[in-house]
């Protein structure tokens, strides 16, 4: 499930959640009762992105409860809530920010991996906007580090000025596989997070060998701080090691948990 080497971070492969009924027929054996989904997937995958946080406010008994279920290596990402994410003046996202980041997070302790802060699609690159909201996004929360993840669609946050700024705060910038455009592979933290959008019904692994074969010496290069090979921009950083993280996620969701083992066995073989 987890990927760590000598010579490049870990990689880790997952999905956007856990709940999803058609799951019942295509990943969880017959029978399994819905409050060991978690458990179970979690048993198959190295992390998940829980996306329930993005539609309304979770409890610290969820968070505690859901760290409770996984095993000690597991890590979950959490996508921030709307509100807080997607307010375009940053002192009103402020208190939705503060209440998002004061929910119960910490209540994963060591398995709070990175939060995925994701803009909407058509909103443009506002360099003063950007920074004061940066600036609302600490590095720890009781103690934990936090990592920060933008996923922003519109092409002006490609720029130089917008990279130089997420580098600075040391903010990832999410890199998504998608139908419309190339996956822009700006490289602006000391981790990468992906998000595999293009899972087709016909394969049953959701992406065809070939695809699942790039993709993983993707990864691999990623993790070792090179230039990934077929990205559409080169490496924007300097080299190091990097955990990535990795999520098949939307396309075909059914396929997701396929398409997430089969990179796996792929990166550990």
């Amino acid at each position: 499930m987890t990927t760590p080497a000598r010579r490049h971070g870990t990689i880790r492969t997952g999905i956007g959640g856990w709940v999803y009924p058609p799951w019942r027929e295509t990943f969880f054996p017959v029978g399994l009762k819905h409050a060991g989904e978690l458990a179970y997937a979690a048993s198959r995958l190295a992390t998940i992105e829980i996306n329930a946080t993005f539609y309304r406010t979770q409890s610290p008994a969820s968070f505690a409860k859901w760290a409770a279920e996984t095993p000690d290596d597991f890590v979950f990402s959490v996508k921030a809530a709307r509100g807080a994410a997607q307010r375009r003046d940053p002192e009103e996202a402020a208190p939705s920010i503060e209440r998002f980041l004061r929910s119960g997070l910490a209540e994963l302790g060591p398995k709070l991996g990175p939060l995925l802060w994701q803009l909407p699609p058509g909103r443009a690159f506002d360099a003063d906007a950007m920074a004061r909201t940066l600036d609302l996004l600490p590095d720890s929360l009781d103690g934990l580090p936090l990592r920060h993840v933008i996923e922003a669609r519109h092409p002006s946050h490609a720029g130089p000025e917008a990279l130089e700024l997420l580098a600075e705060r040391n903010v990832a910038r999410a890199i998504v596989d998608r139908d419309e455009q190339p996956p822009p592979a700006a490289i602006t933290a000391d981790f990468v997070y992906l998000r595999l959008q293009r899972t087709r019904d016909v394969e049953t692994d959701g992406y065809p060998p070939a695809e699942l074969d790039a993709w993983a010496g993707r990864l691999r290069a990623l993790a070792a701080g090179d230039a990934p090979p077929g990205l559409e921009t080169p490496v924007a950083a300097k080299r190091m090691r990097r955990d990535v993280f990795a999520y098949a996620i939307s396309g075909a969701k059914h396929r997701a948990p396929a398409a997430a083992m089969a990179l796996a066995a792929r990166l550990s073989g």
